[in-house]
């Protein structure tokens, strides 16, 4: 089975290539799909040299800013892996993670799989109030999906790629991610979450979400939810299914 991994950047110049490296040692068949969303930092001259190096499959330039939800749907659109996942490049999350996510969907189980961060894995101790924002927008999602996810903000989601390109996804910023759990709800998808590490940064050390986009979230929540497109019915695939990298 084939896994995309799709690296969305915007000003990570500082991590990466460390990022890069990381999931170059994961130990899976696995295309590695990067989007820079306009970074002016010197990400984007330093990443055709990554790519040169084979640490990037694909590389798509965005030619402005347009927001995390844009530059996971451009990779999204063009990855041919089994299934698809979103690593951030900003080393809060970890690849060697990613083999675990893989485990429900090979056994049949689950359409999607969540890296919860909040279900005991090793994290780093931080803000509170983005714990207690994450936890109520999570409940507010739970409220309108019927799911009874633990962390419905986590960036680390691994989704079966037939499923991940029948949905409509239209976001453009950080509400990408309510959306994709709203339109997984709509398909009727079997959703998994398994425990994942996470080692937040600062936002002297980057961080890039703030206040606003958690009141942005709730719009997203409400929006997605309440009003279309929504997403068609999933039928469902096999535990192990075609592999699409390799029919290629």
């Amino acid at each position: 089975m084939t896994v995309s991994i799709v690296v969305p950047v915007y000003n990570e110049a500082r991590t990466v290539e460390r990022l890069l490296r990381r999931v170059a040692a994961v130990d899976l068949h696995k295309e590695v799909i990067v989007v820079d969303d306009g970074s002016t930092d010197g990400t984007r001259d330093l990443l055709p040299e990554l790519q040169s190096r084979g640490l990037i499959d694909r590389l798509f330039l965005h030619d402005r800013n347009r927001g995390k939800g844009a530059a996971v749907r451009t990779g999204f659109g063009s990855a041919t892996g089994d299934v698809t996942v979103v690593q951030d490049a900003d080393l809060e999350y970890d690849p060697h993670e990613i083999p675990g996510l893989l485990v429900p969907i090979l056994e049949g189980k689950a359409d999607a799989v969540y890296g919860s961060r909040f279900l005991g894995g090793p994290r780093r101790v931080l803000f509170f109030w983005h714990t207690a924002g994450n936890r109520f927008l999570t409940l507010l999602s739970n409220v309108l999906t019927n799911l009874n996810l633990t962390d419905m903000e986590t960036c680390q989601k691994m989704i079966r790629t037939e499923l991940l390109q029948s949905l409509p996804l239209t976001v453009n910023r950080f509400g990408i991610e309510p959306e994709i759990t709203a339109r997984l709800a709509q398909a009727g998808a079997r959703v998994y979450e398994l425990p994942v590490s996470y080692d937040g940064r600062t936002y002297a050390e980057g961080k890039k979400i703030g206040w606003k986009d958690g009141v942005s979230a709730i719009w997203y929540i409400l929006r997605c939810n309440l009003v279309g497109p929504r997403a068609r019915p999933w039928k469902g695939g096999s535990a192990e299914g075609p592999s699409r990298g390799e029919s290629r």
